[in-house]
């Protein structure tokens, strides 16, 4: 059966795999990485830091033709190259439609792609600042300029590979993010997000994976650490810094 969704599935070409001990492939979501089921709407990649979250959605991007520092198909520079060859070995099942557009994101190097972009945009031709909201991203915060290329470049029937989007968001701008989010799913478009913010990951429907040294697990968002520490520590934030402090 073909999905109407632009990609219904991740897997990893084993056989072309010479070694589990070597990076990238000693972390553990590339070695338990399977067949790994896409939400045709949201899907969320959470669990600590060094479990390779990044790295597979840098790869993902780069193997459907995103720049690896980020940006759209079209953003074809190069600050430092980082990425490693696992683009090549993932296989990616894709639906019988083409997203329209789409966006790769990741915090930390936004600001060559915001670089990149002034670039072009001083190349001629029709202002490209314009489609991110007419005002230099270098111009505002680091805030300021993901949400402004959220709310103005990103459109609906397109896909959106996000890389902790809520690096630089207040928890205000990310509940709007949230929303603009629910306006650009009605509209057709799909994310794939890895993040650590409790905020995001509460979408509604959303598929949640959590990834350690013991695999890859589906959880439901009130069984995620994510949650449950946020939950505690809001609830008894004195009980909280008493145990962490030793007081």
């Amino acid at each position: 059966m073909l999905s109407e969704q632009y990609i219904h599935q991740i897997s990893l070409r084993r056989e072309n795999i010479d070694s589990f001990a070597d990076y990238p492939y000693n972390l553990p979501v590339i070695q338990h990485l399977d067949d790994l089921a896409l939400h045709p709407k949201v899907t969320f990649l959470v669990g600590e830091n060094g479990a390779g979250k990044s790295t597979l959605l840098e790869a993902l991007a780069v193997a459907l033709g995103f720049n690896p520092e980020g940006g759209t198909k079209n953003f074809n520079f190069n600050t430092y190259a980082s990425h490693s060859d696992l683009h090549d070995n993932l296989r990616i099942a894709r639906g019988i439609h083409k997203p329209k557009d789409g966006f790769f994101f990741r915090a930390e190097s936004f600001y060559n792609v915001a670089t990149e972009i002034e670039n072009l945009n001083e190349a001629g031709g029709p202002p490209l600042i314009n489609s991110y909201g007419g005002r230099s991203l270098h111009a505002q915060s680091h805030g300021e300029s993901f949400f402004a290329l959220i709310m103005n470049r990103f459109c609906g029937e397109s896909l959106y590979i996000l890389d902790e989007p809520e690096a630089a968001l207040s928890p205000q701008r990310q509940l709007a993010v949230l929303t603009r989010m629910h306006q650009l799913v009605q509209q057709g478009s799909q994310f794939i997000i890895a993040t650590h913010a409790p905020i995001l990951m509460a979408y509604p429907d959303a598929w949640i994976y959590w990834i350690d040294e013991f695999g890859i697990a589906h959880k439901d968002y009130k069984d995620t650490q994510h949650y449950q520490i946020m939950r505690d520590f809001v609830n008894q934030p004195e009980r909280m810094l008493s145990v962490l402090l030793g007081e």
